[in-house]
């Protein structure tokens, strides 16, 4: 009797599918509704208590956020600590809040322990970290594990202040992101700082030939050479929103429109004509509607931002201390 091999190779496959959707399970609002019903009261006690003692720790837990979906996908492998972690890695220096996660991991795990994820908890606190500083709030969808490799030479493919768009693009694109989402999630930058090591290279000597970086705007320049003079200490810190650097609104983009952005690859943003676009439309003249959109726009990108490469059903795991496997 002759054999059907697709009869026999299509059900393997379609098994095959259903294991990975199943061990994949996809990421859910209200997924700790039973097993830890006040994950999100703790997270965003603790996140408010340390917004006010230092209002600086907002932009530090959403970048803290960003720079752990970008590597491994978003599964908290850049909160743990040792030689060779991902937060040894250069382009993690400066890295801040792991204390607020350790802190309200700490306060989970006595009233529901080994249930949520540091990855979850890392989500949540971005979200409560923008909220605060008088951006939008969303629902975080949940169900994130925590990774098991945490590596400094993975950290590679994090985006960088020196690059150009299509590399920006490039790099977002790999993660499944679009230029919109690029525009938008940079949008971040609209509170916090940076050290002047990634600024005085645009001030002084751009090209090698001892100009400044013509896309900033000559009384922006004159500002940024006071803020980060060429023999001053490359580690001092400024603004990435000239204006309004604690409060989470569209200024940044109107400061990439008119040459004052901070970092070099926030300005090249104004020279492609995709990103531009989307940079004109927050922008624009009428402060209010477009700052509601732009805080609509954002949520949406975070969501997306907040599913690459999880870790969900039986892969990973759920750690008992953030900074450490099990």
């Amino acid at each position: 009797m002759a054999i059907n091999m697709a009869s026999l190779v299509y059900p393997v496959m379609i098994l095959l599918i259903m294991g990975y959707v199943i061990d994949c399970q996809a990421l859910q609002k209200g997924f700790y509704s039973d097993t830890c019903p006040k994950v999100e009261d703790i997270v965003k006690s603790t996140v408010q208590k340390a917004f006010n003692d230092d209002a600086t720790i907002a932009p530090g837990l959403l970048r803290l956020h960003f720079h752990d979906c970008f590597v491994q996908g978003c599964d908290a492998s850049v909160l743990i600590s040792g030689d060779s972690s991902e937060r040894t890695a250069f382009a993690n220096a400066g890295l801040r809040g792991f204390e607020v996660i350790d802190d309200a991991k700490s306060q989970l795990e006595s009233v529901c322990p080994g249930v949520v994820s540091c990855a979850d908890i890392l989500a949540i606190a971005a979200r409560d970290s923008v909220s605060l500083a008088g951006g939008p709030s969303w629902s975080v969808e949940v169900g994130r594990r925590d990774g098991m490799v945490s590596s400094a030479s993975d950290v590679s493919n994090l985006p960088a202040p020196t690059d150009s768009v299509d590399v920006q693009r490039q790099k977002f694109s790999d993660k499944g992101l679009s230029d919109h989402d690029l525009v938008t999630l940079v949008g971040a930058h609209t509170i916090g700082t940076t050290a002047c090591l990634f600024v005085k290279y645009r001030l002084f000597n751009f090209t090698a030939t001892g100009n400044s970086d013509p896309t900033i705007s000559p009384s922006f320049l004159s500002k940024l050479q006071n803020m980060c003079p060429q023999s001053g200490d490359s580690s001092d810190r400024i603004p990435l929103d000239k204006d309004t650097v604690s409060k989470f609104d569209v200024s940044y983009f109107k400061n990439i429109r008119d040459g004052n952005a901070v970092l070099e690859s926030d300005q090249r943003l104004w020279g492609d004509s995709s990103t531009k676009s989307i940079v004109q439309n927050y922008a624009g003249n009428i402060r209010g509607l477009l700052g509601l959109r732009f805080n609509l726009e954002f949520s949406k990108s975070m969501v997306k931002m907040g599913a690459i490469g999880v870790k969900t059903g039986s892969l990973g795991e759920i750690r008992k201390v953030c900074s450490q496997f099990n």
